[in-house]
């Protein structure tokens, strides 16, 4: 039976060529014989607007596309890298854009699906960040800029981001567990799949008294990193570059 894969953070880079040729392979194969693919956000490492048609993008998108038309559903989520995409990229990819959170059933088991900065309460300064660049008249006003100052724009972010985190408690930029279990309570779960920590991993808790998973999905730095469930279970795995 075929599974269903999940993956995040790849910040696809034109500076990795490796990280987008395993991707575009893992689309071109196993994607295809799954049953739908899921991308958590931060597909890449930056997306400055849907105008940006750079070599690796429209390389990107056209492998999207392709498997989406193969018959595989390919859903993806806005992470705090590519928290622009829009409705261009969608039209391009044939992916199908995820609200955060986004509630799925899982083989008859309720999953709720997040980049998972959202859980990061701890970390003030980001979700400050955070609340400032998914506000639409924010980025109405950015996506006015020409392409190029975009570009700039991004950079320093990205320069900005790497410093203020280098200087921050690891402890700091995870998840609260607190947040983590109000928001898997509200939603009435005992699963919950997310990206953004780069810290893959399985984590039994228990939510309303009842035993529950919070499943961690890697980044694809030093490797690729995937999600499989089928209606037997979830397994983590390692792609070599």
């Amino acid at each position: 039976m075929p599974g269903t894969l999940f993956i995040s953070d790849l910040h696809l880079d034109p500076e990795r060529p490796a990280v987008t040729e395993l991707f575009l392979e893992l689309l071109n194969t196993r994607a295809r014989n799954s049953k739908a693919i899921y991308i958590l956000g931060d597909l890449f490492e930056a997306w400055i607007g849907d105008d940006d048609t750079s070599p690796m993008n429209q390389a990107i998108c056209k492998g999207l596309k392709r498997c989406a038309l193969s018959g595989t559903p390919v859903f993806i989520m806005h992470g705090n890298r590519d928290f622009l995409l829009g409705e261009k990229f969608v039209e391009a990819s044939g992916c199908t854009l995820l609200d955060d959170p986004a509630l799925i059933d899982l083989y008859g088991t309720p999953t709720l699906l997040m980049h998972g900065d959202l859980l990061c309460t701890d970390d003030t300064e980001y979700m400050s960040f955070r609340k400032m660049v998914r506000d639409p008249q924010w980025q109405s006003e950015l996506l006015s800029k020409s392409l190029e100052d975009r570009q700039l724009i991004a950079s320093g972010m990205r320069a900005k981001s790497r410093e203020q985190t280098g200087g921050k408690p690891e402890s700091i930029m995870d998840v609260n567990d607190d947040a983590v279990r109000d928001t898997m309570s509200n939603h009435k779960v005992q699963r919950l799949i997310h990206g953004h920590t780069h810290r893959p991993a399985v984590h039994d808790l228990s939510i309303a008294g009842k035993p529950a998973q919070r499943i961690v999905l890697g980044d694809w730095y030093e490797q690729g990193s995937l999600l499989e469930c089928t209606s037997s279970g979830c397994r983590l795995e390692a792609l070599e570059l």
